[in-house]
């Protein structure tokens, strides 16, 4: 009886079957909102990362043989770990514009120094951006947003197969196009907040005038502060349209940048 005998092209073609795709999932949740948070321990990432790539890997075509020792096999880790980095940010973007949205108006109702750290990310932001984060969060998962972002990842290996040309410079572009994206969300969602403070604050320009024995920074800012609260109390009857269609803007934007239809 001969031997059971693997040749050398056999195992790099087996590897790199599993290698290439845990590359672009593990990027993905390195980057991805909720899975890839601080908060997440990284042995939870890693077995989804395994999970995913065991559940993905026979839908795929065969890998191409490659020797993981060489030039070829670098720019694959880096293309491939691009695509799923860059997917990732592009969602992590899409929760950060509720979050700039709540510094704009916190900084405008006198909120500003009302800070804490984010557990999620490690940085200091407000009370207020850490309350919108949260729920922003909750919503995102109510929907199932988490099972379609995970859709799109596996879609992405057929309009961008392991051995295209991966992301281009209009891909890259557009990643970059977010950033002006996501301060104009922002801005569109606190606008009328800011038109309703703006009149407060005009309202206290006028008793100024009108009573100038008044001290306005005294009696100004916790009535600023309490109509700001009220003001986002009662924004939040609208929330629900304002972040499916931020949402929707994202998947599309992300189903631009790996090119589903």
């Amino acid at each position: 009886m001969n031997p059971l005998v693997i040749s050398d092209e056999q195992l790099m073609q087996f590897i790199g079957q599993y290698l290439w795709p845990m590359l672009r999932i593990s990027g993905f949740y390195f980057a991805v909102p909720v899975i890839g948070a601080r908060t997440v321990p990284a042995r939870i990432r890693i077995v989804l990362t395994l999970f995913t790539t065991l559940l993905v890997v026979p839908m795929l075509p065969p890998a191409p043989v490659v020797s993981l020792v060489s030039v070829e096999a670098m720019m694959m880790v880096v293309k491939e770990m691009m695509i799923g980095i860059s997917m990732g940010f592009m969602l992590q973007v899409v929760l950060q514009v509720f979050v700039l949205a709540g510094q704009f108006v916190a900084m405008k109702m006198g909120l500003g120094f009302a800070s804490m750290n984010d557990p999620s990310s490690g940085v200091s932001v407000t009370v207020l951006s850490q309350f919108y984060l949260t729920f922003t969060t909750l919503l995102f998962l109510s929907v199932n947003g988490h099972i379609v972002v995970i859709q799109m990842l596996v879609d992405s290996f057929a309009s961008l197969p392991i051995m295209g040309n991966g992301l281009g410079a209009d891909e890259f572009l557009l990643v970059i196009s977010m950033g002006s994206w996501m301060f104009g969300a922002a801005l569109v969602i606190t606008l009328p907040l800011f038109t309703a403070l703006l009149i407060v604050n005009m309202s206290f320009g006028v008793m100024s005038r009108s009573a100038p024995q008044m001290n306005v920074f005294t009696v100004g800012f916790p009535i600023t502060l309490l109509f700001g609260l009220l003001i986002v109390w009662f924004s939040l009857t609208n929330f629900l349209p304002i972040f499916d269609r931020i949402l929707d803007e994202g998947l599309a934007m992300l189903q631009a940048l790996i090119g589903a239809p």
